[in-house]
């Protein structure tokens, strides 16, 4: 394809289907990743120039399966937005190993192995991005998120070391930690946050315009979002 490819996983709803939606009206053909065949359909044809991929992300031979069939048809890849994500609300002495693994396989594995399958899509890319939707809890410690918490600490330390891996070949790597965004997620983890003071995923869809639009030559590595209720510099 002439047109830029971006590709965006848990791209049907919430934050994903916000940042999709931002990339199609910036020119990107953006290509939604999900499990759902049938929600993924109805999102791509909303969206309008937009495709899909239907993959499960807990397998560990999905990432792979994901960059091969975007490059089968599409031939390219300028973007690569890691943003699909699985939670757990409760206490550490109540997580199953099987809970561990496949948040863990969603929110740190997926991702890891997704931007190495796509390098060599991305390196031949005139102005590739990489953003990886993390946490505030990445961070952070909160109470009764022990696993989730422990999950986009290992996605956001993989960032920082990917980085600087790949800062010789030109591809542009950002971190995204969000505080409470109104998401389905959210507030089974949070009903304590009153819905008016959650962050609206077009908010973050916003960020990622700005990183993907943005001349000059100054960088910005990482983008902590708090909601404007939250204590400031906390």
């Amino acid at each position: 394809m002439e047109q830029k490819v971006a590709l965006v996983t848990g791209g049907s709803r919430g934050i994903g289907k916000a940042i999709a939606r931002g990339l199609v009206e910036e020119g990107y053909f953006t290509v939604l990743v999900g499990r759902d065949a049938a929600t993924l359909e109805v999102a791509a044809k909303e969206l309008g120039q937009a495709g899909f991929i239907v993959a499960d992300l807990v397998r560990p031979e999905a990432p792979d399966e994901v960059i091969k069939t975007c490059a089968a048809r599409y031939g390219r890849l300028d973007v690569l937005v890691n943003c699909a994500g699985l939670s757990a609300a409760g206490s550490f002495t109540e997580v199953t190993p099987d809970e561990w693994d496949r948040i863990f396989a969603v929110n740190a594995r997926a991702p890891f192995f997704l931007c190495r399958a796509a390098l060599p899509l991305l390196k031949a890319a005139p102005k590739a991005f990489v953003i990886n939707i993390a946490s505030v809890v990445g961070f952070k410690g909160y109470i009764n998120q022990s696993v989730y918490a422990s999950s986009k600490h290992a996605l956001t330390g993989f960032t920082k070391v990917f980085a600087k891996e790949v800062q010789p070949f030109g591809i542009r790597v950002h971190l995204i930690s969000p505080g409470g965004v109104a998401t389905e997620m959210v507030r089974q983890m949070r009903p304590d946050i009153k819905a008016d003071e959650l962050i609206q995923p077009e908010e973050i869809a916003d960020i990622v315009r700005f990183i993907v639009t943005r001349p000059g030559n100054g960088t910005i590595d990482h983008f902590y979002i708090r909601r404007y209720s939250g204590l400031a510099f906390d």
